[in-house]
């Protein structure tokens, strides 16, 4: 808010060139060849397809080799979408940068443009990618399907066989854009030594590390990756961003630091999140028990696989632990095109599942007469069932769960029950309630010794200063939601000290532990519960010091914080007058030479446990303009202990402003014969939800489930992408609660309502005539 945080963008060195990338232009096409002579002379140094090594690798290493497709170069040796980087440009300064870039001459031969699965899939389309890497092995690619993947749990066959009734709709989920406050950036500058040091925008240095070493040949050792503020990313920096391995390269060969930083427009055709197509079929019994379902998922990736195999694994998952299901299939598929790619975007496939699964229950309750919420309570998968992290490699048994107390406190909060009967209201404005729950996974760790699909553990090292004070020293990365604050408080609650005596130190790829990156809701589960394991190691020490200066035994000391001292205080309860503060611990040994207290380590959570979330939303529909308000909101979080309680609710409030964009507003279109983004990746163009949108702060009520979640640090869990996850899904049943009317395609825009009313007016016409329409009324598939 001051000004005085240091992200990405922020950062300069001496002696710092300028870096800018050139984007094609064309949406598929070989590059005939490439004239950098003009830009040469203009001083600036040129980097082609020919400067870089030709390794192909993925940008996320979060997944184990086997589950790892590699199908990129640091610059493209064909052009498949349009603002892929073709070549770059480094130059002292951004104005001779840019004409240096302008004067570069490319010749390229277009091929086939395709913009939906159904042309990918045709036979005789163009391959957006003849071959990919996995594992070591080149792997062919057909009809552009990049990667399958089936889930089958007991009969199917003969669960639908003993259904009563059997529902089955297919729901769409559009391509959006992250929209994060901080385009990529990245600044390289290469050391004396060889090495390299550099600074970017990333959820995980560690990783940026490890591919920088990969694909340039540098040791580790000699690859530094320096923790900056991360200015958001809502998953679109899991991955290692494509501008970092150019700026490596420009610098590489400049021989001085670089420095790249996209505009708003190079990042809005950099990535966005995975579309869907879901077909859910779900066989009841006509008391609603659930006996069978199938699910079958196709998604759109665009021109790279970022990591399409563990999200169709998610996908999967998320819906098997929404609802009892004693028999399910699911098959997905992931589908190139010549389209922006698709990566990680909060939630990682589960706002798709939500918006499926939610609204079909929402629907079958209907049906049977039954309260959506009390129908959903009856069947969901809760305390003691089987919860799967992220898909089948990683479960758990649930060990914790705040979903009645969510599901009661909200329909409480939002007048649940005065709601009115869908279909009921006329005139011009028309209010809705609906419901959705659902969850998040609290990362990705399971008990399985070997064969795991993602990587997922994380470091810490806690230190006691000479006065006293504490320094966590930790790699994971705050993307702005109070992370670390929140792990720098739970070691100060476990050694017994004051909040402030704990301090987040700067740190670097060569100062800090590994830690895979802040994804998952992992970052107070996880890299709360290493922090937490180093916390008790110091404090033992503490202890350990303290009792042979106190001439007691260890396990008679306690420590407290002391906030009129500002310090905590280790003393022994039965001999009151035995007692020492922390600093004095610390003096004791500094000025004997008994050297420093600290801890470093290691840790794999093995489990997952869900973090529950339940959305009530209240909408206003104007079926003049088709434009749908968002009026009141009650959002609740099973979280377990709430480490932050503000910044907690605050994610709520956070998920409920993206879920009503992505539910209501936000889509990307593609020009079907050039393959370009229709906006141009002009933020104008770009819409996404503003104040003028949002409901007013005091309409929007957040609770909290009073739960401990055994396995995590102080009975934490996660609540961060948790917060976004149902939220289409109870926006699409506000408005059918409104309407009478279902969407099953999302955004819900003024255009789609107003076809949708105009479909259910003709139907009451031909009713009113007496002349029954073969065709359902149009929900707007």
């Amino acid at each position: 808010m001051t000004g005085s945080e240091k992200y990405a963008p922020d950062v300069s060195v001496d002696r710092m060139w300028h870096g800018r990338v050139l984007r094609s232009p064309h949406a598929h096409a070989r590059i005939v060849s490439v004239d950098t002579s003009a830009a040469e002379a203009l001083g600036a140094v040129c980097l082609t397809y020919d400067d870089v090594p030709k390794m192909r690798y993925n940008e996320r290493i979060v997944s184990t080799p086997p589950c790892l497709y590699r199908d990129r170069t640091v610059v493209a040796d064909k052009a498949r979408h349009v603002g892929e980087a073709v070549l770059a440009v480094a130059a002292p300064t951004e104005e001779l940068a840019e004409r240096a870039l302008r004067a570069v001459r490319v010749e390229y031969a277009p091929l086939q443009v395709i913009t939906t699965m159904e042309q990918a899939l045709k036979d005789g389309a163009d391959p957006i990618h003849d071959t990919v890497l996995l594992d070591g092995k080149d792997v062919p690619i057909r009809n552009n399907v990049a990667v399958q993947r089936t889930i089958d749990v007991g009969d199917v066959e003969k669960g639908f066989a003993e259904a009563e009734l059997v529902f089955e709709r297919t729901f769409r989920t559009s391509r959006i854009y992250h929209a994060q406050m901080e385009p990529k950036t990245v600044t390289c500058r290469p050391e004396i030594d060889g090495g390299i040091t550099v600074w970017c925008s990333t959820q995980s240095i560690h990783n940026t590390r490890i591919l920088l070493g990969q694909i340039y040949g540098l040791p580790l050792n000699k690859v530094n990756v320096v923790k900056v503020a991360l200015g958001g990313a809502f998953g679109s920096s899991i991955q290692m961003n494509s501008v970092t391995p150019i700026c490596v390269g420009l610098a590489l060969k400049a021989g001085r630091p670089v420095k790249i930083a996209s505009t708003r427009e190079e990042d809005m055709h950099d990535h966005v999140r995975y579309p869907s197509q879901i077909t859910l079929k779900l066989g009841v019994r006509k008391d609603g028990t659930l006996v069978a379902g199938e699910m079958r998922a196709e998604i759109d990736i665009g021109a790279h696989n970022i990591q399409a195999y563990p999200f169709l694994g998610g996908l999967g998952g998320f819906w098997a632990s929404l609802y009892k299901l004693p028999n399910m299939k699911y098959s997905g598929r992931a589908i190139y095109s010549n389209k922006t790619p698709s990566c990680a975007m909060q939630g990682f496939g589960a706002p798709q599942a939500h918006f499926a699964v939610e609204c079909l229950m929402d629907e079958i309750a209907h049906a049977l007469g039954l309260d959506p919420v009390d129908y959903k309570l009856r069947h969901y998968v809760g305390l003691g069932g089987t919860f799967w992290g992220q898909g089948p490699a990683s479960k758990c048994i649930i060990r914790s769960d705040g979903v009645p107390e969510l599901l009661r406190t909200g329909a409480e909060k939002i007048g649940w029950d005065k709601r009115p009967k869908p279909g009921s209201q006329t005139g011009r404005m028309r209010r809705g309630i609906g419901m959705a729950r659902g969850f998040h996974t609290s990362g990705v760790g399971h008990a399985k010794a070997s064969g795991a699909e993602m990587i997922d553990y994380s470091g810490a090292i806690v230190k006691l200063n000479e006065d006293g004070t504490l320094d966590l020293i930790q790699s994971l990365m705050d993307h702005g939601g109070g992370t670390n604050h929140a792990i720098a408080k739970i070691v100060a609650d476990e050694i017994g000290v004051p909040g402030h005596m704990v301090g987040i130190s700067p740190c670097d790829t060569r100062t800090s532990l590994y830690d895979v990156t802040t994804h998952a809701t992992r970052g107070v589960y996880a890299g709360g519960a290493a922090a937490l394991k180093a916390a008790k190691s110091v404090k033992a020490q503490i202890l350990h010091w303290a009792a042979r200066v106190l001439d007691v035994l260890p396990e008679s000391l306690v420590i407290e914080p002391d906030d009129n001292l500002g310090q905590g205080v280790v003393y022994c309860p039965n001999l009151a007058e035995r007692r020492m503060t922390v600093g004095d611990v610390a003096r004791y040994l500094h000025i004997n030479s008994l050297g420093t207290i600290s801890a470093s380590e290691s840790m794999r959570q093995v489990n997952c446990p869900p973090a529950y979330v339940s959305y009530f939303v209240e909408v206003e529909v104007d079926t003049e303009t088709g434009q749908i308000h968002t009026r009141r909101a009650a959002l609740g979080s099973d979280c377990g202990t709430v480490v932050n309680p503000a910044l907690a609710s605050g994610q709520l409030v956070g998920g409920l402003s993206k879920g009503q964009g992505y539910a209501l507003i936000e889509d990307n279109h593609w020009d079907p014969v050039t393959g370009e983004l229709a906006s141009k990746g002009f933020w104008v163009d770009g819409k996404t939800p503003s104040m003028a949108e949002a409901p007013l702060a005091d309409d929007i009520m957040t609770h909290f489930a009073h739960t401990y979640e055994p396995t995590g640090p102080f009975g934490a869990k996660g609540v961060g992408e948790a917060a976004k996850n149902p939220a289409i899904a109870a926006f699409a049943n506000a408005v059918h609660n409104a309407l009478g009317i279902r969407f099953y395609e999302v955004p819900i825009t003024p255009e789609k309502v107003l076809a949708a009313l105009a479909g259910q007016e003709a139907q009451q016409r031909d009713t009113s005539k007496g002349r029954a329409r073969t065709a359902p009324a149009p929900v707007a598939e």
